[in-house]
């Protein structure tokens, strides 16, 4: 597989580059593959080799994938400080609302754009998506975009300073629960059992806001990777990133097992036929 050492920088040469320009925005969007789209939406700090690997196995499991470039360099491995300085400015964006009280993310407009067109581009049932760490919340966000089927929160991280709260507003946390229960889905989400920028409390407020329609899977400690980039380990000191920087790339291992997890809740959202999404490449 393309870029398959994540230890260095990775040139992404196997996407195609795209501007997309929704509401006045433009975005770089990296496309990749065939069928059913799904948004990967990058953790910080950017689309590292570890993101760029996990939506190549999405590609590879039978998916077009959809890879916004939202902050940081792409493929990079970022430094330590490098990595802080796009987390800085992230924090300040006028995109971005990195703290309680502030509701939702605006970039989640563009967002949903995104999944409109991706929807019309690539065709079938609906869109899936991802959002990890500083993204996480981005996916919920986008469950009011009716081509949104298949929502994955991966370590939602958002807002920073209130571990117990959630970035989406009440208003649209009932319009999603609505939707959900109306159209018989369900929310994914991941985390790890001692991961101190996304803990059981912001699970627990999830699971209150949308009653079983959300499925939260905790991940123990043991199951994490330890050999991490430079930003990780000077700065995410605990188990966060469950399918990038803090997976383990072997059979057996948990994380390992929620990224299969995920690519058949993919395909059952987007009805692929049964078999047709190809795990473990």
């Amino acid at each position: 597989m393309a870029g398959s050492d994540v230890s260095v920088s990775d040139p992404l040469e196997d996407f195609d580059r795209r501007d997309v320009t929704t509401d006045d925005v433009t975005k770089t969007v990296l496309v990749s593959g065939h069928g059913p789209a799904v948004i990967v939406m990058t953790e910080m700090p950017g689309i590292s080799p570890q993101v760029a690997r996990f939506a190549r196995w999405v590609r590879e499991a039978g998916f077009t994938v959809f890879l916004p470039s939202l902050f940081g360099r792409d493929g990079v491995v970022a430094t330590a400080g490098e990595g802080a300085a796009v987390f800085q400015r992230a924090c300040v964006s006028a995109e971005f609302r990195a703290f309680a009280g502030k509701g939702a993310s605006p970039v989640t407009r563009w967002l949903r754009a995104l999944a409109k067109l991706a929807h019309a581009e690539c065709g079938g049932p609906g869109v899936g998506a991802i959002g990890m760490c500083f993204t996480g919340n981005f996916a919920l966000s986008m469950m009011l975009e009716a081509s949104v089927l298949a929502p994955v929160l991966s370590q939602p991280t958002l807002p920073l300073d209130d571990p117990a709260a959630i970035e989406s507003p009440p208003d649209e946390l009932a319009a999603v629960r609505a939707r959900l229960e109306r159209e018989d889905l369900t929310v994914l989400a991941y985390r790890f059992q001692g991961d101190q920028f996304c803990q059981a409390r912001r699970f627990a407020a999830y699971a209150e806001a949308l009653g079983d329609r959300f499925i939260g899977r905790v991940l123990p400690d043991s199951a994490a990777n330890t050999e991490v980039p430079p930003f990780f380990a000077q700065y995410v000191t605990t188990p966060h990133s469950v399918v990038t920087a803090h997976l383990i790339d072997e059979q057996g291992q948990p994380t390992l097992q929620a990224r299969d997890e995920i690519l058949r809740f993919f395909a059952r959202r987007l009805k692929m036929e049964a078999g047709e999404a190809r795990l473990g490449h």
